[in-house]
């Protein structure tokens, strides 16, 4: 084994941790939620590239998305769980900042066997989707799964519980990923309102917007 490898997998763990896993479960009943913080989370990760297709059929890749700030979200349209709410967190988001037309958001779908052009335009059309700023992304599963893991550090995969219901077979993170014009994670926040904490949502959103309006008002590269 190689000097060095050890940690640097040992680290990837912890960040795939911090980063993901509690995106789509709630906190349970009495737990206090973490302390605030004045400033998000600024790893500068590179997201890297990719190449998916996009509700139109266009094929859209990092490099389309190069000179915008733009938010990524993880649904699928026959989620029954936490994807209603992130997606209207994201509509939320495309209405407060409507007076920043460079800003882009998009939303990767982690079963895209089932959601084709057909079902993103329609779940899209249901939530007001402006077709240039909102894009919804699909392509082949485990490519997906994969950049979504590796390439946003968030948590994704098949439920492989028994009798798994219509509506539930896939567990994913519900964070809210913000990239910066160089197409690197500048942070996150939860996309998820949480009836315990509600204030501290609120909170969280508007720092997030705070950041993402602080990225796009700056200098181009």
């Amino acid at each position: 084994m190689q000097r060095g490898r050890v940690p640097i997998l040992i680290l990837a763990s912890l960040l795939l941790l911090l980063a993901g896993l509690g995106g789509c479960r709630p906190l349970p009943s009495g737990t206090n939620p973490p302390a605030e913080t004045e400033d998000l989370p600024d790893p500068q990760w590179p997201v890297g590239p990719f190449a998916l297709t996009e509700r139109s059929g266009r094929t859209v890749t990092d490099q389309d998305l190069r000179g915008h700030v733009w938010i990524a979200s993880f649904i699928f349209t026959r989620c029954t769980g936490p994807c209603p709410s992130v997606a209207s967190t994201v509509a939320r988001l495309q209405h407060e900042l409507r007076d920043l037309p460079n800003v882009r958001f998009v939303t990767f779908t982690v079963d895209p066997k089932r959601d084709d052009l057909r079902a993103l335009n329609e779940y899209a059309q249901a939530r007001g989707a402006d077709p240039q700023r909102w894009l919804f992304l699909t392509g082949e599963e485990e490519t997906i799964h994969r950049i979504i893991r590796e390439q946003f550090k968030q948590a994704v995969g098949r439920n492989e519980g028994p009798n798994v219901p219509p509506g539930e077979e896939f567990i994913h993170s519900s964070k809210l990923v913000l990239v910066d014009a160089q197409g690197r994670i500048r942070g996150w926040c939860d996309g998820l309102p949480h009836e315990q904490f509600p204030e501290r949502f609120e909170s969280d959103l508007a720092r997030f917007l705070r950041r993402v309006r602080q990225l796009a008002a700056a200098p181009a590269p």
